[in-house]
């Protein structure tokens, strides 16, 4: 009976991750939605709802703090635990992000740089996360190898976007009508996107390390964890 209880303390922990997942998965999209569409609202939204997922990592993290102490595990059990404590940590790390860019969105004062589509790099970082949980609920050791080359495809869609931001500052003309003002809000606009950018590819580094935490788990390979 002990150790049907010990087995169902570790389902129901996986089951908290992944609840975790969804809830930090949502929050991204949110964030990406409310930039699209300067929705200060739901950028609000997305800053505020931070705490709720402070609050669900603590208690996840608790969670595996006394699986580990009480229950001693050993092995796969042991593996398991210890990569779940990783993932949530990626998991907040993400949430984090998101609410960068809907502070980000909150700080925008105009629509620039239209060649670059944020909402591309966006989605594809969305579908990385979701990905790498299915992987660490199914174990899907394949799906793993996968989003580490999909990172390198992000990577490259992310710095091509830099050089497009930094190329349109490059080609701006300031002449001696131009503002201070108006040269500070372009500087403002710039560093905006370049950081909007930034933050999207770290969201895919995040969604490798889940994979690469998945990858340790099912098989006791670190190949992916750097």
């Amino acid at each position: 009976m002990a150790r049907q209880s010990y087995q169902d303390q570790l389902q129901e922990m996986q089951e908290d991750v992944l609840y975790m997942s969804e809830v930090v998965t949502d929050r991204l999209r949110m964030a990406l939605e409310a930039m699209e569409q300067k929705d200060d609202e739901t950028a609000t939204q997305v800053i505020e709802g931070d705490d709720e997922v402070n609050d669900l990592y603590l208690d996840l993290e608790q969670t595996c703090i006394d699986l580990l102490a009480l229950q001693q595990p050993v092995a796969g059990d042991l593996r398991l635990i210890a990569s779940s404590f990783k993932i949530i940590t990626d998991l907040e790390r993400i949430a984090d992000l998101a609410v960068n860019l809907g502070e980000y969105t909150l700080d925008a004062e105009q629509d620039m740089f239209p060649e670059v589509d944020i909402n591309v790099i966006g989605d594809r970082t969305v579908e990385m996360v979701e990905d790498a949980m299915a992987a660490y609920e199914s174990e899907d050791t394949e799906r793993c190898w996968e989003l580490a080359d999909r990172d390198d495809e992000l990577d490259a869609l992310c710095q091509t976007a830099s050089e497009s931001v930094v190329r349109d500052l490059i080609e701006t003309e300031v002449d001696d009508d131009t503002t201070e003002g108006e040269i500070e809000g372009l500087m403002q606009d710039v560093s905006r996107m370049l950081l909007t950018i930034r933050d999207l590819e770290r969201v895919g580094d995040h969604a490798v390390n889940i994979a690469a935490r998945t990858l340790y788990m099912v098989e006791k390979d670190d190949s992916l964890i750097y």
